[in-house]
């Protein structure tokens, strides 16, 4: 039986994102919103801290599901990119 699923958001309009299972967007969400929250990271830092965290409890492709819910917090402004060179993602403080 197929748990709940959630159907994902894409930053660019007219992009559509993935729908996934609940269950393992709530993980990769926890996960990034936790690493987001102690610093700035590269997509490739973040990516690979992510990894770190949930390699040896999370089934299935965490870059894959990571990229997705990234992307997925991205167009709901939980997160955003910095716009700096390199581009770090961070979390989007509430006074924007």
């Amino acid at each position: 039986m197929k748990g709940e699923q959630i159907q994902t958001l894409h930053p660019l309009p007219g992009k559509t994102n993935k729908r996934i299972a609940l269950e393992k967007y709530e993980v990769i969400k926890e996960q990034i919103l936790s690493i987001l929250g102690q610093s700035e990271l590269t997509h490739t830092e973040l990516m690979e801290q992510l990894y770190a965290n949930v390699k040896d409890s999370f089934e299935g492709g965490v870059q894959w599901y990571g990229e997705t819910v990234k992307l997925d917090l991205e167009a709901r402004k939980v997160i955003e990119r910095t716009g700096t060179k390199p581009e770090k993602y961070r979390l989007k403080t509430s006074n924007d």
